[in-house]
């Protein structure tokens, strides 16, 4: 399994969370198996997504679609508050 973990600052966690509901990638058509959401305590203006894939392939590429088309785009993403910082990672266990 592996994972895409992004993390990075929003302005609002309600307009960040609408805009995320949206799902402007096609979460599972994009091979998405599942998905958490977390949010520091000592920090409510920033969010670490996890999203699970089968396959590393399906990480990279909704990674490069991301940010080719989400991240750029104050219309998908209108919380986003700096750049996500991001890494693909591979189950060990």
């Amino acid at each position: 399994m592996y994972t895409l973990q992004i993390e990075h600052a929003i302005k609002d966690f309600g307009m960040w969370r609408t805009a995320f509901d949206r799902d402007p990638v096609n979460r599972a058509a994009s091979g998405v198996t599942a998905h958490r959401i977390s949010r520091p305590v000592e920090d409510p203006h920033y969010v670490v997504v996890e999203l699970d894939f089968e396959r590393r392939s399906q990480a990279e590429a909704l990674l490069a679609n991301l940010r080719a088309n989400v991240w750029t785009s104050a219309a998908a993403a209108p919380a986003l508050q700096s750049a996500p910082k991001t890494r693909i990672l591979e189950s060990a266990v």
